[in-house]
């Protein structure tokens, strides 16, 4: 597994992560978590049998739009 194998599993990871906090944190709705689960299943087997480089750099994107929606911004590092 190489870095962009790396890549992909936080993708996926974080991508399951903010679905869970944005439910919990009751920063997203449940109809709003059913779309992105469907959204994210689309892309993981939709893209499957186009391209496999294409589902890390779309979850990578995803990713980015969950943390606006749930924290109302960008997250400050310091």
């Amino acid at each position: 597994m190489g870095s962009i194998g790396v890549a992909a599993f936080i993708a996926k990871v974080s991508f399951v992560g903010l679905l869970a906090y944005g439910y919990l944190a009751r920063a997203l709705a449940p109809r709003a978590v059913a779309i992105w689960t469907v959204v994210g299943l689309g892309v993981y087997l939709g893209l499957s049998y186009l391209n496999d480089s294409f589902i890390t750099p779309i979850f990578a994107i995803i990713d980015i739009i969950l943390v606006f929606a749930i924290f109302k911004g960008d997250v400050r590092i310091t």
